[in-house]
């Protein structure tokens, strides 16, 4: 990581003159404190070691001891064992809108969020070849409330080669699966409604589920899957509005749904008039398997009219393109476009073009990038053995993350100890339907290089190892894909 730093002599040519100033190190932590607040010294830059610090200034060691623990007090600076002190800015003075997780984003190692990069050259080269195909559009309006036909009818031939056959009337381009999920929520429950969940599932789901003011009726999903009689009785006692499903490399578990049970879940939903939306955002994800086929392509004819299947090229290509889909009846994606006309009007057409010519090379671009995630997942196993031997993980088909069993309630606790050390991660209660739950579990994604997840795993254990402090009383806000 590369680290900002300001030298002994810089620092004390920023000071002002401390003679006569007492008491001296109080003085010198205010000094720096206006410093930080005048912008003069930035954030998270790495001040000077107090042995290097005193004979700049003049001064005894411990006077500088004195005032860095003073800073770390009113929360000027933040110090990560063995790796010095940094500056920060106190709580109360941060920006309302920028959370202590964010303002360490672009220097901590990020575990949070489990997507991958794009390939620089991939990106330029997509770039390159819709450049004169978006002069096509410069003489239209640009608004186009389904999505652009030629990715509406990209993304249908995609349902047909895995055996769903699909017409571009059947999907509707959004901004990402969150918003289509958003969308169909909105326009298909009402408050107080019951919708059929996993335990543990995607933690953004869950918020937009709970933000609509949904009831939620949770089954359990286990290292071992799903249990489909679960799933059958809460059907028929609960009789959910609908049921959200990720049965391709679940997140945050990566189980894969077999295909027997992914029948049982059809049968079930329609026989208790349960919409059944299937998130595959994770689909092409197999690492260990062939891709699974579109869950609804189990069914006969006209036995998955109730079926909304969602994707997503945010795990597949890159989540900076905020582009995704749903299939669904033709006459539900017309009112599902008359829904998101309310909310954003469309989508934008660069990201559309590209999405369409990145999807065209899927061909040559997934094999690569599977591979890369296949050594990755390889790498953080690897590095769980070595720092971490005692917890336990289990290694999934697919997906991008390990569903970490650490033997113990100390998720929340790690995690804020862990931002100390330079590494962002979510304890798994943050995928929990109960708050407060699955503490005992991490999900940490493979999607970084395999030396930044050993550094990631090693911080780890070094936050582990010097104790951790109680687990936090108030949710933090957070930040998770």
């Amino acid at each position: 990581m590369t680290e900002t730093r300001l030298g002994a002599r810089q620092l004390a040519a920023l000071l002002p003159d401390p003679a006569g100033a007492r008491p001296a190190y109080r003085h010198l932590a205010q000094a720096v404190g206006a410093l930080i607040l005048d912008g003069r010294i930035g954030l998270h830059v790495k001040l000077p070691a107090e042995r290097e610090l005193a004979p700049a200034l003049r001064t005894s060691r411990a006077t500088v001891t004195a005032a860095y623990d003073l800073l770390r007090e009113r929360g000027y600076a933040r110090s990560r064992r063995g790796s010095g002190t940094f500056t920060a800015l106190p709580e109360d003075l941060r920006p309302a809108a920028v959370n202590r997780l964010l303002s360490t984003e672009d220097t901590a190692i990020d575990l949070a969020k489990a997507a991958p990069g794009i390939p620089e050259q991939v990106l330029t080269d997509a770039l390159a070849e819709i450049t004169p195909r978006m002069a096509e559009y410069a003489h239209t309006p640009g608004y186009h409330p389904y999505g652009l036909p030629e990715l509406r009818a990209a993304v249908a031939d995609r349902y047909t080669a895995r055996g769903l056959a699909t017409l571009p009337q059947q999907i509707l381009i959004t901004s990402g699966a969150q918003h289509a999920l958003t969308l169909v929520l909105g326009l298909l429950c009402g408050p107080g409604d019951r919708v059929l969940i996993e335990n543990p599932t995607y933690a953004n789901a869950l918020d937009a589920i709970r933000r609509a003011g949904l009831r939620i009726a949770p089954v359990p999903v286990t290292d071992d899957g799903w249990d489909s009689e679960i799933i059958e009785s809460t059907c028929r006692q609960a009789v959910p509005r609908l049921a959200y499903l990720i049965p391709d490399f679940q997140n945050p578990t990566g189980c894969l749904m077999p295909d027997e049970q992914r029948a049982r879940v059809l049968r079930a939903t329609r026989q208790s008039g349960t919409l059944l939306v299937v998130d595959e955002t994770t689909t092409a994800m197999a690492l260990d398997v062939s891709a699974p086929a579109p869950i609804a392509s189990v069914a006969g004819r006209g036995e998955s009219d109730h079926v909304i299947t969602i994707g997503s090229m945010s795990k597949t290509h890159w989540g900076g393109l905020r582009v995704g889909w749903l299939r669904a009846p033709s006459g539900l994606v017309t009112e599902l476009a008359g829904q998101r006309v309310a909310s954003d009007m469309a989508g934008a057409v660069l990201d559309q073009l590209l999405s369409v010519v990145l999807l065209a090379r899927d061909g040559e671009l997934m094999p690569a990038r599977l591979e890369r995630l296949r050594e990755q997942r390889a790498a953080l196993t690897a590095a769980l053995a070595r720092h971490l031997p005692q917890w336990s993980r289990p290694s999934p088909p697919g997906g991008l993350g390990l569903w970490v069993d650490l033997g113990e309630p100390i998720g929340s606790a790690l995690a804020e100890r862990a931002l100390d050390y330079g590494v962002r991660i979510e304890s798994g209660t943050q995928f929990a339907a109960h708050p407060g739950t699955l503490e005992h579990r991490l999900r940490i994604p493979y999607t970084l290089p395999a030396d930044t997840l050993d550094e990631a795993v090693r911080r780890m254990a070094a936050a582990l190892a010097t104790g951790l402090p109680p687990s936090p009383g108030a949710e933090r806000p957070r930040w998770v894909a």
